[in-house]
């Protein structure tokens, strides 16, 4: 067993495990997404490609380099055709079918590793694919919550913002924004108690797992938002860091999509060993899982 998994971790804690399991078994897990995805996103090139996007360089016209860039940018979008946007949906929708698949295979290969068994990448993705069907009928059920989350208070948000608005702009302002950031929370925390849902689906074959999620995450919620805001931040900044570094040498073109894709597999396999991570901490706390793996090396013949 890997005895970084074996003690409940703290907030520090968890960021090094992260970060120092993304650059031992980078190879694995990169390797997984890249199996599932780059498929993907190598229909995304074709359809760019089928659509007229320069493959190395596409700018526009201007008098400086920033100029070229938003409007070559520009210019992309007016030459779309509705096949291209029908081919970029289609590419859409896969890539939210077959995300969770890859990360439930980090989560996988990462269960072998806290117990010190030995995996492949194919054998963790067919571990994966096994649970298609409650790790797809849960997101999608997740994926209801949140929209509801956001749909229902934006509406609150906006009908009370015009009322008191009616009285003096700047009261409805203020009022809006007390009311957003209320909402944030409330929503984050909530959002947050469920979101182990899907290690509870992959590992414990509980679907759609949110009271186990719920149970998991009961006096660690606060850390865990702390945690997701953080990394949050640390992939936009890499995210937002690449696309504006090779937009400037490579404008809207198909060799930036995927650059910037490749970008998104590294910062998707940080937060899905995040995730990872902290679910394996969470079931340590909860359900003594070093103990009882404990009991069963203690029983194993010599």
């Amino acid at each position: 067993m890997d005895t970084k998994f074996n003690k409940p971790k703290s907030f520090s804690e968890i960021l090094d495990h992260t970060f120092s399991l993304s650059k031992n078994r980078f190879k694995d897990f990169f390797m997984i997404l890249l199996i599932l995805m780059g498929p993907v996103y190598l229909i995304q090139a074709i359809i760019q490609l089928l659509s007229g996007v320069s493959f190395f360089r596409e700018l526009g016209s201007g008098n400086v380099w920033y100029e070229q860039i938003l409007s070559g940018f520009a210019e992309s979008e007016m030459a779309t055709s509705i096949g291209a946007n029908l081919g970029t949906i289609f590419v859409g929708l896969l890539g939210l079918i077959l995300f969770p698949v890859a990360e439930a295979a980090i989560i996988f290969a990462l269960n072998h590793i806290r117990k010190n068994e030995e995996y492949t990448v194919g054998s963790v993705i067919k571990e994966a694919f096994s649970r298609f069907w409650p790790i797809l009928g849960s997101s999608i059920l997740y994926g209801i919550i949140v929209f509801g989350f956001i749909f229902v208070p934006i509406m609150i948000i906006s009908f009370v913002g015009v009322i008191f608005g009616f009285l003096h702009p700047a009261i409805g302002i203020i009022i809006a924004i007390l009311l957003f950031l209320g909402f944030s929370v409330g929503i984050g925390y909530l959002l947050t108690r469920w979101s182990f849902y899907f290690g509870s689906v992959v590992i414990d074959r509980d679907a759609p797992g949110f009271t186990r999620s719920w149970r998991l995450t009961n006096k660690r919620t606060w850390i865990l938002m702390g945690l997701y805001i953080l990394f949050f931040f640390i992939i936009s900044s890499i995210s937002f860091t690449v696309e504006m570094t090779f937009s400037v040498l490579l404008g809207n073109s198909v060799l930036l999509s995927m650059i910037v894709n490749l970008a998104t597999l590294f910062t998707t396999m940080i937060l899905s060993v995040g995730y990872g991570v902290m679910y394996f901490d969470l079931k340590i706390r909860n359900d003594a899982d070093d103990i009882k793996d404990m009991i069963a090396e203690f029983k194993e013949p010599i």
